[in-house]
């Protein structure tokens, strides 16, 4: 059986204003980026502050046009990380239904193999009543904590109904 990369699964669906939007955000969380803008707002307030000479102040304190410039930035930094926040999510979520989806074919291949065990063993009269017991406890302790997350899950709906209703 072969698996599937999630990694590539996913690369295969990005488009180009995904990987733009990957781009700028791999770009403004690295630390060039944060030298970039203190090279950047160095040069803009030395200028602004006449510093570089009277010809280069075009944007005197207190920096209106600096102010709009990195708030623009802003707005459009944020919407980038959330573009790419929910490519991660939509990664993530793929990767765990691949991961089900394993999970659910391994425990296929084990049933059949412990089936086969046994019928080897009734064959040759090997006695694995020992070994059988521990996959049934084994059963039996998967049952108790799938009830026991769906109880916790099923508690944690209620709390998150009746929340909304006392505010």
């Amino acid at each position: 059986m072969a698996l599937i990369n999630p990694n590539q699964y996913t690369k295969q669906f990005r488009d180009v204003e995904d990987k733009v939007a990957d781009g700028i955000t791999g770009f403004a969380g690295n630390m060039k980026f944060v030298y970039f803008h203190v090279i950047w707002f160095g040069f803009w307030i030395a200028a602004g502050l006449g510093l570089l000479g009277a010809g280069y102040e075009f944007d005197k304190f207190p920096f209106g046009l600096l102010t709009m410039v990195v708030s623009l930035e802003a707005i459009f930094l944020s919407t980038f990380v959330m573009i790419s926040q929910n490519r991660a999510s939509e990664k993530s979520e793929i990767r765990s239904q691949l991961d089900y989806e394993t999970d659910l074919q391994a425990e296929r291949e084990i049933a059949i193999i412990m089936r086969t065990l046994v019928r080897i063993a009734e064959k040759d009269g090997v006695d694995i009543k020992d070994l059988t017991a521990e996959m049934d406890e084994v059963k039996h302790l998967a049952k108790r904590e799938a009830d026991r997350r769906a109880e916790a899950r099923s508690k944690r709906r209620q709390k998150a109904k009746e929340s909304p209703a006392k505010a």
